[in-house]
């Protein structure tokens, strides 16, 4: 695990000293050493490499970044767990090693089979390489989007990091704010797809390759891999019993390749499924106890006490920490650092918590993202489960006129009645989307704030949508798979793998994904519906397995998940921060938001009024960050 960063100017204007600055905004990503060479072309275009390094794999200088061989160079974020097989291949080729790291593997893998070389590759990566015969960049992004790579690109600059706050370290990049990136962070609360919060920047897309050629100035985009094309595969005819012991086996595996590491591992432990199925499959058959770490929330909801009760009948090495306001106190003004972006799911705060606990004892943490969307795990499934099933009912052949029936009945909605016109303009676009794309329009309807509220709030008019709502869901092999494929592809890629890299990074700890493993993605969508979600149980596949381990009686039980009462405080001990960031001055300096109406949304959130409550977290995280980096 590393921090990556650099340029290619064709202007030749750069300096080692600007890339070791932007090397250094990097150090909680790689406290363990760092590296920093510029390189120029013939024709006087520079490339510079830059890496902080956290000593994971072969923790010798052999492992030392930027890594050469031959004609080639190469920066490396992320593991490639499966590299000694890989590496026994390439042995097999009459490749030599230096090292035992994997990037030397990456590296060689690439000479070896050229853009191929990704198919093999088990694990979560960034990778750039510089191949000087050629004079050509290649930039690699693992098939999930774990490990993060932005890119600026102007006037014949172009800067690549891990985190954005490496750009602000070189004088050629202008910080002009993308509006669109913040009008669809208030629908959301994260900012979805490739675009940043930065005008000419954008996120390297997940399973993707991107060719930059140094003699031309011209690139080129190649996708490797889309879960959305497994989805449409025919679903697998076997019985039950085959499955359970298939999917058990394929989650072992991707439990067993994230062990693999020079240095103390532990594992998250929520109490809920995800985490405890991990923990058990981990624990099984071991002397060893595994390290555990959890939150608790006295203030709130606490779970903890579930989570002691899991590593208590697991036998772990359990550590857990009770949270307060004090401490959503002391991280809040750290969010916008280390977010880099507006960012405003709550549950960073926790995050970065059980972090900076698990980094006193192990390096390497995993955490349990992705059986959730994989499985079917949320509860507003069975929402749009039950709407899309009364929507369908209704004959195709009056859809048309009652979608224009509630368009025309919303117009004569007032449009202080923000929720009705929403729902009656939600109803107008689900009618008439076609059949295999209306779960998706329906989703989209569902998560966006209504449009008169966004009138009403911003000083400008948007029109955004993310292109993951617009996607022709033809062919599918289940009427719900596009609900899954979403959630995959932007609840989780988008937000839920951006909260754990930023709070595990911040405090020097490497997070793994082990249900993130693409081979169990690509098994998940080729299951039949009922072993996901059968219109009662959730995860119910993951529940059976889990259970194996786990009795019943400690495992079932409301799913809540990280519950910080950070709206009580907002009220009570935090309520300065709202005082600070959200009166009308501070509005009005940012330039986005109508002040008269935040006002109004602050009146109405401390009387118990407002309707959207996550509203008031996402303004104020968007005018933390706005302080931290537009000023």
């Amino acid at each position: 695990m590393c921090g990556i960063t650099g340029f290619i100017d064709f202007k030749g204007s750069s300096s080692e000293k600007v890339l070791k600055d932007m090397v250094a905004t990097l150090h909680h990503r790689g406290p363990d050493g760092n590296g920093a060479e510029v390189y120029t072309t013939g024709n006087n275009v520079q490339v510079g490499f830059g890496h902080t390094r956290l000593s994971i794999i072969d923790l010798s200088n052999n492992g030392h970044q930027p890594m050469h061989f031959e004609d080639y160079s190469i920066l490396l974020n992320g593991e490639v767990y499966n590299y000694k097989e890989i590496k026994a291949a390439l042995l097999k080729e009459g490749f030599l090693f230096n090292s035992d790291s994997d990037t030397e593997v990456v590296l060689k893998a690439f000479i070896k089979w050229g853009r191929e070389c990704v198919h093999r590759f088990i694990g979560m990566f960034v990778f750039i390489i510089y191949s000087r015969k050629e004079q050509k960049l290649y930039f690699c992004r693992d098939r999930a989007g774990i490990k993060p790579l932005y890119i600026y690109e102007e006037g014949g600059l172009l800067l690549f990091a891990s985190e954005l706050k490496s750009f602000h370290k070189h004088p050629g990049f202008r910080k002009i704010l993308n509006k669109y990136a913040v009008y669809d962070f208030v629908q959301y609360g994260y900012i979805t797809g490739n675009q940043s919060i930065f005008e000419n920047c954008r996120k390297l897309a997940p399973s993707s390759w991107e060719v930059h050629d140094l003699k031309t100035g011209t690139k080129q985009e190649q996708r490797y891999w889309d879960l959305l094309e497994h989805f449409k595969k025919p679903l697998i005819k076997a019985d039950t019993q085959e499955i359970t012991t298939l999917t058990e086996s394929l989650i072992q595996s991707s439990c067993d390749y994230r062990m693999v590491a020079d240095v103390p591992v532990g594992v998250f432990l929520s109490g809920g499924y995800d985490s405890s199925l991990v923990t058990a499959l981990l624990q099984k058959d071991k002397t060893e106890k595994i390290k555990t770490f959890t939150i608790g929330f006295p203030d709130g909801i606490d779970e903890s006490k579930y989570a002691r009760q899991v590593a208590d009948h697991l036998g772990t090495d359990h550590t857990s920490y009770n949270s307060t306001h004090k401490d959503a106190q002391h991280i809040i003004p750290k969010l916008p650092y280390y977010y880099d972006e507006p960012f405003a799911d709550i549950s960073a705060i926790p995050s970065i918590l059980v972090s900076e606990l698990a980094r006193e004892k192990v390096t390497v943490a995993l955490s349990a993202d992705g059986g959730d969307e994989l499985f079917a795990g949320y509860t507003w499934y069975n929402k749009f489960y039950k709407r899309l099933a009364e929507i369908n009912a209704m004959p195709e052949v009056i859809k048309p006129l009652s979608s224009a029936i509630a368009r025309n009945i919303n117009v004569l909605i007032p449009r202080q009645k923000h929720h009705l016109k929403h729902r009656l303009k939600g109803l107008s676009k689900v009618w008439a989307a076609t059949p295999e794309n209306r779960l998706s329009e329906l989703m989209y309807q569902s998560r966006r704030l209504p449009d008169n509220l966004n009138n009403l709030l911003f000083q400008e008019r948007f029109a955004s949508k993310p292109k993951i709502f617009s996607k022709d869901y033809k062919g599918l092999n289940s009427e719900y798979a596009s609900m899954l494929a979403i959630d995959y592809q932007m609840n989780l890629t988008d937000c839920l793998l951006v909260k754990v890299d930023r709070a595990s990074m911040s405090a020097s700890l490497e997070g793994r994904e082990p249900l993130m493993d693409h081979r169990l993605a690509e098994w998940a969508a080729q299951l039949p519906m009922e072993y996901k979600f059968d219109g009662l149980t959730h995860k119910k596949l993951l529940r059976d397995i889990t259970h194996k381990y786990i009795p019943k009686e400690i495992m079932e039980r409301p799913k809540v998940g990280f519950d910080l009462p950070v709206f009580d405080y907002l009220k009570r001990e935090l309520a300065y921060l709202i005082d600070e960031n959200l009166n009308e001055a501070a509005i009005k300096e940012s330039g986005i938001f109508n002040p008269g109406f935040v006002t109004l949304i602050v009146k109405q959130f401390r009387e118990d009024k407002l309707l959207h409550k996550p509203l008031i977290w996402r303004l104020l995280m968007f005018q933390l960050w706005y302080k931290k980096w537009m000023k």
